[in-house]
């Protein structure tokens, strides 16, 4: 029973979220409205920073091994942090099937250092500041002003801004998993921050992937 709710699972990831991003944009204006790529299309060759600070390319990263690609908000986020801790227990299994896990959120090199020192994380973590792969996989979405000011006074929490509008940009949390090429294979995006893919149900994802 288990390993069918697993298979109806994903068959519901992979059936209904490519039909919502058909109107894909660049940054939606609520989390409700993100448009995510669909599977099959190719990831954008977006520019991203290490920790260290030094530029990288997402092309350069998932040409070396099919990826599972994670988007979180921040290393501020308590469930950010929990699904990144939980990937620990699949993280052996991934690499046994040739996957690598690369972590993306809008923070800068520093903010992730910091979140790596504090977490001991084995997982790669990048830096989007310029939002380009937020964007480019349709899952930013503006932050209301008023929401940001909370953030800042309660939380001393600094959200990145989007250039052009000047306002604050969050990702809605998501994991796409890719192919060398850079090829969507499976996607799962949800608004609500509060709930994520299980561990177990991205492992049978990235497994039924290749």
């Amino acid at each position: 029973m288990t390993y069918f709710r697993i298979i109806l699972g994903l068959f519901i990831l992979f059936l209904v979220l490519p039909a919502k991003a058909l109107d894909r944009t660049k940054i939606a204006d609520t989390a409700l409205n993100v448009t995510p790529l669909l599977i099959g299309q190719s990831a954008p060759n977006s520019k991203l920073q290490t920790v260290n600070g030094d530029p990288v390319s997402l092309k350069a990263l998932t040409m070396q091994k099919p990826t599972v690609l994670i988007f979180y908000r921040g290393g501020w986020c308590p469930y950010c942090n929990r699904q990144l801790a939980g990937l620990k227990d699949i993280e052996d299994k991934l690499d046994a099937l040739g996957y690598q896990i690369l972590a993306i959120s809008p923070e800068t090199p520093a903010q992730l250092q910091e979140q790596k020192l504090q977490t001991k994380f084995t997982v790669q973590l990048l830096a989007d500041p310029e939002l380009e792969a937020i964007s480019g996989f349709g899952i930013g979405f503006y932050v209301p002003d008023e929401k940001r000011t909370t953030y800042k006074s309660k939380w001393d929490i600094n959200l990145t801004s989007d250039k052009n509008s000047g306002k604050a940009v969050l990702p809605a949390p998501a994991v796409f998993i890719l192919d060398t090429n850079g090829k969507v294979l499976f996607s799962y995006v949800n608004p609500d921050f509060k709930t994520r893919i299980s561990p177990e149900l991205l492992y049978q994802a990235a497994k039924l992937s290749l």
